[in-house]
């Protein structure tokens, strides 16, 4: 049973039904075939290596969460790229390993989402890197498919990271205030938060920052508020290359960008969210620097250009030239 991506967060899990094992061949005995996709894709930039890692994907019911579009809009965009109205969102992560530390750029969803989704630990341990490697975890917001991978109900999954946070995201979410003047419907995600964060901030791992800051070399902080009040851009510099990790700026790729406008309905500020997300277009295409998000199609690395009023992506040219020396 497909769920959308509006349920996932509005309902348990529920089970997916399992794809038969595939046989080529008649006459050979029968050969089972992973159904399971390469979660990982690796790339340099600079002096920095980065890995972009899916934790999985889930299907949108975009009529039903994109705002501010204009009738028919959202379904005559999405028919141009032989799409139908329920998009298959991806989940992405990012690895960076600079120097000694590992940085992981969010942490996927873990349980909440339902089965379609909690790869991250896997995605991590194919390229050879365990939970308890990562030294630094760099969170663009709260929402809890960027969060929710950090515990395994009690357990800290990543026991030996320092998690980087926007002080106005901690003050929002975990704030009981907060959750008692929100409706009773959104109680819940104020609910999550303060299970998969919480535990770092009680057990000391949460380091705040506030606006624009150099929290390593090369790693900067870019203030991006709208989609949640400390919703926050990372920037990767090194070697006169760049690349800028965008978070939640983008949802469905195919609507946004030739309409930056388009809302959705996880927006706290629908409005401070666009002007963000048109303010940003803009800046990468005068930049000419990479973007990294967390829901365009997997790896989700591209370049932005015009395209009319409104722009188009470029992904990232699929390269596989790595090599295990003998």
């Amino acid at each position: 049973m497909k769920r959308t991506f509006l349920a996932a967060f509005m309902a348990a899990a529920v089970a997916t039904s399992l794809v038969a094992p595939v046989s080529f061949a008649a006459e050979a005995p029968p050969t089972k075939v992973s159904r399971y996709q390469a979660g990982y894709y690796h790339f340099k930039l600079g002096d920095f290596e980065v890995a972009a890692l899916s934790d999985g994907t889930l299907p949108i019911p975009t009529l039903k969460l994109l705002t501010n579009a204009q009738p028919g809009e959202v379904k005559t965009r999405l028919a141009d790229t032989y799409q139908t109205t329920e998009v298959d969102a991806s989940v992405n992560a990012y690895l960076i390993r600079a120097g000694d530390r590992l940085i992981l750029m969010d942490a996927g969803t873990g349980e909440l989402y339902g089965p379609t989704l909690n790869k991250l630990e896997a995605s991590l341990k194919a390229v050879g890197v365990t939970p308890e490697q990562i030294t630094d975890i760099l969170i663009t917001h709260i929402h809890t498919d960027h969060t929710g991978g950090l515990m395994d109900g009690k357990r800290l999954v990543f026991p030996n990271a320092t998690v980087h946070i926007e002080q106005k995201e901690v003050a929002y979410w975990l704030n009981p205030e907060n959750r008692a003047r929100a409706p009773e419907a959104a109680k819940k995600y104020f609910d999550e938060a303060s299970a998969k964060v919480q535990p770092y901030v009680d057990a000391g791992k949460v380091k705040t920052f506030s606006g624009a800051t150099e929290l390593f070399a090369g790693i900067r902080s870019i203030p991006a508020p709208g989609h949640t009040p400390g919703h926050t851009f990372y920037a990767l510099e090194s070697k006169g290359e760049k690349l800028v990790f965008w978070g939640d700026l983008v949802h469905v790729a195919e609507v946004q960008m030739p309409n930056p406008g388009v809302t959705i309905v996880f927006d706290v500020d629908p409005k401070a969210a666009a002007a963000t997300r048109k303010k940003a277009f803009a800046d990468a295409v005068k930049g000419r620097y990479w973007v990294a998000a967390d829901h365009i199609s997997f790896p989700g690395v591209g370049h932005l250009r015009r395209d009319g009023s409104g722009y188009r992506w470029i992904p990232m040219t699929y390269v596989n030239d790595h090599y295990e020396a003998k």
